[in-house]
């Protein structure tokens, strides 16, 4: 078995946002917080202009594009407002992701399966510009395939099941979706898509979840900015990067057996 590559990590900075737009203001700003998390080991920023613009808004994002050091990975849905934004930023890379006005969170993957036409012409777009470009799917197979089929090349696990199941503490719940993790990155992989993962990961389950040696990117926001509460952004990316390459380590161990 082929040495597992590096694996990034991304940090998303939505809810440094959210606490922001609480009381208004500039302050807590994400440019600034990006620019602590990649002095403490980011590989990338995430972030994620919503239609409604409830955290991340657009200033934000020209910004980071501007003074970041490290990749920009605009999350986005697929429609015409976000890729014509994308397509004038030009972000290192784009994750279309689904999109509800009434959700907390970005609560599942896309149906790329059903939505394979809308889904291929922002991909084409996207992808004309040099934009990479990321489908955030749950690991079924036939969403996978339909990701590799719209051209796409690249998809995110979408992780939450798995962890809310564990949260939960329904160990065969957990079980089975880490399970299907496990098998939708090794067919992802077979049929030539990078593979990338998040939602909801901490560092137990971040660690978990590198040890897959198809994974190459990480994406973590939420738990992050709340261990920043306690202990600084940067020790809480610090512990974090600490923990996925824990992870990498066990899967270069299980490559050389």
């Amino acid at each position: 078995m082929p040495t597992p590559l590096p694996i990034r990590l991304g940090v998303n900075i939505d809810h440094v946002a959210t606490v922001r737009n609480a009381r208004g203001g500039r302050h807590p700003d994400p440019v600034k917080a990006a620019a602590i998390a990649i002095a403490a080991g980011a590989d990338g920023i995430t972030a994620h202009l919503r239609e409604d613009r409830r955290h991340i808004v657009d200033d934000d994002i020209t910004r980071l594009k501007e003074r970041i050091t490290k990749p920009l990975n605009l999350e986005m849905a697929a429609t015409a407002e976000m890729v014509g934004i994308a397509k004038k930023l030009r972000p290192h890379a784009a994750c279309i992701v689904p999109e509800r006005r009434t959700e907390r969170t970005t609560e599942g993957g896309l149906d790329a399966v059903g939505q394979r036409n809308a889904l291929r012409a922002a991909v084409g777009e996207l992808a004309s510009c040099g934009i990479r470009v990321s489908l955030f799917i749950a690991a079924e197979p036939g969403q996978i395939e339909a990701a590799r089929a719209i051209g796409a090349p690249a998809i995110e696990i979408h992780t939450g099941a798995w962890c809310n199941a564990l949260a939960a503490q329904n160990e065969a719940a957990a079980a089975a979706e880490f399970d299907q993790i496990v098998r939708g990155a090794a067919l992802a992989k077979g049929i030539d898509l990078e593979v990338h993962a998040g939602h909801g990961l901490d560092f137990a389950t971040a660690e978990a979840i590198a040890a897959l040696p198809q994974i190459v990117e990480l994406n973590i926001g939420h738990f992050l900015i709340g261990e920043a509460i306690f202990d600084g952004l940067g020790a809480a990316v610090r512990d974090m990067r600490a923990a996925i390459d824990r992870g990498r380590v066990k899967a270069s161990a299980g490559s050389a057996r």
